[in-house]
């Protein structure tokens, strides 16, 4: 799998094992707690960007973003919709 296919939690964690690190080494490499580091790694939905990134900048990438093609459909639709269609009651 590319590098370009990997969810975040995928990334840091294919990451930290090429640099043969343990969470805990990777939680103080990065100045943050080690639960913080499981969390990342298990995919956890809210997590604080500005640590995300802290960790991120050990692997020379940031968050930034990328196009989501699961919802392609529906953003051509609001893209092509025409407001002269709105039907007032």
């Amino acid at each position: 799998m590319s590098e370009q296919n990997l969810s975040l939690s995928d990334f840091v964690k294919a990451q930290r094992k090429s640099l043969k690190l343990t969470q805990v080494e990777l939680s103080a490499k990065a100045g943050v707690g080690l639960r913080f580091i499981r969390e990342l790694e298990q995919g956890k939905k809210t997590l604080r960007m500005d640590k995300v990134n802290v960790v991120l900048s050990l692997f020379e990438h940031v968050l930034g973003p990328v196009p989501d093609c699961s919802n392609i459909e529906i953003v051509e639709n609001i893209r092509t919709y025409n407001h002269d269609d709105w039907a007032e009651d």
